[in-house]
């Protein structure tokens, strides 16, 4: 399965900010916005990912996180010229895509939650279709919403309905099978002028192939694409990491833990960033793996 994190538009509702640099690299407290929904592939074992951003955009997102080498990852870049809707991302990438599934998850978009590397693994391995994650919500009118049967097969979706008959909103991570390109390519526009990727969901529910998983009370899936929305995250990793001393997105230790690179690397990485807490961190656990190594080893010689 390829990954494409969708990192275009103007951030319009975040303005004046971002007017000198994307959303997707203004801060979530303590790293860059975009390691959120880059952390969600890695977590779901996804390593070819494509970022989509604007061309003004792209040379910062490049210097960030480079070709994906030290983590691992192969990274590549694309240009989204207008913010003409999600689905333009399937026709940006179709070549990236090539004859693989695909994960898309926009660069906005914050995860957190017990089990989530597994949920993602499974629904990669059983992929039929396509995969939707719902997250109950006290707006739905702000959002996609779905409706589902008892076995979590999508019946209805509605864009930001007046009167919601859910309170299911769908988030903004998708798993589809290789059908989506072509699909993609066959939309018309919405009277918007843009591709509406409720039309693409309608596409496979048709088909009865659009499952959607909940996720649950423990899980967390926050928007930043308001300046209230933004500083609820921050404070939420905020709160979370100083409580639990660990590092939400961190992705040097995802990339340790995943086996996409060693301890030596991850410690390089940190020490780029020997005043920061981040670096640190990256650091100790980096320390922390080669001595859990040393004792695997010393156990197996005795």
């Amino acid at each position: 399965m390829k990954g494409i994190i969708l990192a275009g538009g103007a951030g319009t509702r975040l303005h004046p900010v971002t007017f000198a640099v994307s959303k997707q690299l203004l801060p979530v407290y303590d790293k860059p916005m975009i390691y959120y929904p880059l952390s969600v592939l890695m977590l779901a074992d996804i390593r070819d990912i494509l970022i989509i951003s604007t061309a003004e955009d792209q040379p910062l997102f490049q210097r960030l996180l480079g070709d994906g080498s030290e983590l691992g990852l192969r990274l590549t870049y694309a240009v989204q010229a207008e913010p003409n809707g999600l689905p333009e991302a399937f026709i940006i990438g179709a070549d990236f895509i090539g004859d693989d599934s695909v994960a898309l998850i926009l660069g906005d978009n914050i995860f957190y939650g017990p089990g989530m590397s597994d949920c993602l693994r499974d629904s990669r391995r059983d992929l039929d279709g396509c995969v939707l994650f719902g997250y109950h919500v006290s707006d739905p009118e702000r959002y996609g919403v779905g409706e589902v049967d008892d076995r979590g097969r999508l019946t209805a979706i509605e864009e930001k309905p007046a009167h919601p008959r859910t309170d299911r909103a769908i988030t903004g991570l998708y798993l589809f099978d290789n059908e989506v390109v072509d699909i993609a390519k066959n939309l018309a526009p919405s009277a918007r002028g843009e591709l509406e990727i409720t039309d693409v969901i309608r596409a496979y529910q048709r088909q009865g192939k659009a499952q959607v998983i909940d996720l649950g009370r423990g899980f967390a899936w926050l928007d930043t694409g308001t300046h209230d929305s933004l500083l609820d995250a921050g404070q939420y990793v905020q709160v979370l990491e100083r409580r639990q001393g660990v590092r939400i997105a961190c992705i040097e230790e995802i990339a340790l833990r995943r086996g996409f690179i060693d301890a030596e690397s991850c410690f390089r990485r940190g020490a780029r960033l020997p005043k920061s807490g981040y670096g640190e961190y990256v650091m100790d656990i980096a320390r922390k793996d080669e001595r859990q190594q040393d004792h695997r080893q010393k156990a197996v010689l005795r």
